[in-house]
């Protein structure tokens, strides 16, 4: 085995009922631009924004069953979480814990359109 094993999280899908309403919330929360892609795979995706040059965690939402009690997605946001949490209730999100302060800064935690848990993160 080797010691050199880094980022061993490296791409996360987060399921969608309705791929256009679902690419319209992360567009509108994460205030960036984001469109289907037909073809890079069985199904239609929609890759979020992510820079292989860069460390950290690139992925796509896909149709597929969402589930109420899945994993925890943080994504990072700017300026600061009171806008972001104002553009999650804006989209049809729900807003579920006050902020919860952290070393490297803060994050809540909200349900988007599906029920999908989502972290919403901003650095200190």
């Amino acid at each position: 085995m080797s010691d050199a094993t880094q980022n061993i999280g490296c791409w996360f899908e987060i399921p969608v009922s309705d791929l256009e309403a679902a690419r319209e919330f992360y567009a509108a929360v994460l205030e960036v631009d984001l469109s289907v892609t037909e073809d890079m795979g069985p199904n239609p995706v929609v890759f979020l924004p992510y820079n292989d040059d860069l460390p950290g965690v690139g992925g796509h939402l896909y149709p597929g069953k969402p589930s109420r009690d899945g994993n925890t997605i943080h994504l990072m946001v700017s300026p600061g979480l009171d806008a972001a949490r104002a553009r999650i209730e804006a989209s049809g999100g729900t807003v579920e814990s006050p902020d919860v302060p952290i070393p490297a800064g803060a994050f809540f935690y909200a349900r988007d359109l599906d029920g999908n848990s989502i972290g919403i993160f901003n650095l200190a």
